[in-house]
């Protein structure tokens, strides 16, 4: 059992970890398009619902919208995004940020790119680190 833990199941989370960080990179650089393509539309918020996650015996909320809007060729977009404001409410209007390449991909939070690289280099610096842990582990048992 302990060889299908460290063969097996260790270097799996390490990729698990690898794929959250190309995660995290991805929607840095859509949210960074969007916000530098110049292109805005005023979006109706359809769905608004927040999720509770437990970590550590602790709720933790995370609000959730999700957003319609038409985009300058006249094409009807919809999109969810996570961490809006909880005053958001279904039928509001709000400004969003599209890249024309990819509408789908939009946001509605404000600019602040470097909030956003700061917590694009905390986020792949912890679970970076925490693969070449678990690869270090595994390693160390073969």
């Amino acid at each position: 059992m302990d060889g299908l833990v460290f063969h097996l199941l260790l270097p799996l989370l390490a990729v698990l970890l690898v794929w959250a960080c190309f995660a995290i990179v991805r929607r840095t650089r859509q949210r960074r398009a969007a916000w530098e393509s110049g292109l805005t539309a005023q979006a109706r918020v359809v769905a608004a619902y927040a999720r509770v996650q437990m970590v550590n015996n602790v709720a933790r909320r995370i609000q959730w919208h999700e957003y319609d809007f038409t985009d300058a060729t006249g094409r009807a977009v919809r999109f969810k995004e996570s961490g809006g404001p909880a005053s958001r409410a279904v039928g509001d209007s709000t400004l969003v940020y599209y890249a024309a390449a990819e509408p789908e991909a939009a946001t509605a939070s404000e600019p602040s790119p470097g909030r956003d690289a700061f917590g694009t280099v905390f986020g792949v610096g912890v679970l970076g680190v925490g693969a070449v842990v678990l690869l270090g582990v595994s390693v160390q048992y073969w």
